[in-house]
């Protein structure tokens, strides 16, 4: 995929700089030509030195071309050489000044220049509220409707001491997501670039502090479609609960409890997002007033009020734009499929995944499962049993076939 391939890194003022000569060494051990772009404050985290070493070439960082050099226009040439340019950190300051369309340095000046249909990958590196901030915000979203792909940051130990969003990937993520945008050039995905939710796992409901009501949800299947949207160029929301699962690569992870906390987590992004796909086992009822202590055994029996908790599917079908597609899953046995096709009418669906349950081979706690994808039109798929992974990727393949290449955002 990537040889013979010429790949720009833009190096911008953040600690998570030092991660980016290991990041030179993977590309070039993947056969691709790699220019490194040093901004001022790159510099002040990361040697020329070292990424001179490790690309085996010039690191530019002046936009003016030094005494005895012949390329006296490189902030040209730089941008039409390339075929891709990554930015690694990019910095809240960087992303305003791209945004705004400065060109005041070079890493600017080559993301002018590059060729139109080049891919530009950029990975926000900073404090988790700056990242979050109403202007950082509003730039990432600038350059994201310009067709760059914005890969959101992780969550982890930040230089500040905290603990929280704002880290860079490791280059090994940073490496595959530059590996799918390249095969995506060559297989466009009509969820490149657009905004898709998933919703994953179970939610607890509190009786007392120390017991809930649950399911056996792993949040396998909404991790694999969420990891799937991302390899496709999709910006992805996983909105989970309690689970024991790495985040995918690329992927902004919310961790939430209960359905209440789901539901709140996932109205912040209603507007927002193109495609929301409810995986999550969402407990129906909750009790009407958990106990703030334990309860002590004490009665022979004891009587749990419940109440409904909201549905967040059928809440989004409602409140949507007719550009937003809505997506939701059915469990149940065998007989099931019809209580699928129901559900669908009765909740506005754009498509529902019928997902039999028979506690060996599909549903909870397991790796395979058996879908039947059933879509607005009535057209229907049976899949036999796959890897949940396996089964992502037919069912985004099903959603893209509902989303025009050409759809606006929501």
């Amino acid at each position: 995929m990537l040889r013979g391939k010429n790949i720009i890194i833009g190096i911008c003022g953040g600690i998570a700089a030092y991660k980016t000569p290991q990041l030179v060494r993977l590309l070039k051990k993947e056969g691709a030509n790699v220019k490194v772009v040093l901004t001022e404050g790159g510099a002040r985290f990361v040697s020329e030195l070292a990424l001179a070493t490790v690309s085996q070439e010039p690191v530019y960082r002046a936009i003016f071309p030094s005494s005895g050099t012949t390329d006296f226009t490189h902030h040209i040439s730089l941008g039409e050489w390339a075929d891709a340019l990554l930015i690694a950190p990019a910095t809240a300051n960087s992303l305003g000044r791209l945004a705004a369309g400065l060109c005041d340095d070079m890493l600017a000046a080559c993301f002018l220049t590059l060729r139109p249909g080049k891919p530009v990958l950029i990975f926000p590196a900073m404090d988790g509220q700056m990242y979050l901030s109403a202007s950082v915000q509003r730039n990432i979203a600038t350059l994201a409707g310009q067709g760059c792909t914005i890969i959101p940051p992780e969550s982890g130990e930040l230089a500040s001491g905290q603990c929280g969003l704002g880290r860079m990937p490791e280059p090994e993520a940073i490496l595959s997501h530059l590996q799918q945008s390249l095969r995506s050039e060559e297989r466009h995905s009509p969820l490149h670039g657009r905004s898709v939710l998933v919703t994953a796992g179970p939610t607890r409901e509190k009786i007392d502090g120390v017991r809930f009501i649950s399911n056996y949800s792993s949040g396998k299947m909404g991790f694999a479609i969420a990891r799937a949207a991302a390899k496709r160029g999709a910006l992805v929301t996983l909105i989970t609960g309690p689970v024991h699962l790495e985040t995918p690569p690329g992927v902004t992870r919310i961790d939430v409890e209960s359905a209440a906390d789901m539901h709140a987590a996932a109205e912040e992004v209603f507007s927002s997002c193109n495609v929301f796909i409810a995986a999550a086992a969402v407990a129906d009822y909750r009790p009407r007033a958990p106990y703030e202590g334990k309860i002590k055994k004490e009665d022979a029996e004891m009587q749990l009020a419940l109440v409904r908790n909201p549905d967040i599917l059928a809440e989004f079908s409602k409140q949507r734009s007719p550009k937003q597609l809505a997506v939701g899953f059915a469990l149940e046995t065998r007989e099931g499929v019809e209580c699928a096709r129901q559900k669908l009418e009765a909740k506005q669906l754009d498509l529902i995944a019928f997902n039999y349950f028979d506690g060996k081979n599909s549903g909870f706690e397991v790796d395979t499962n058996i879908l039947t994808l059933i879509d607005r039109h009535g057209e229907t798929l049976e899949l036999p049993k796959l890897t949940k992974d396996e089964a992502a990727e037919q069912l985004l393949d099903a959603i893209e076939r509902l989303t025009p290449v050409n759809a606006g955002n929501a």
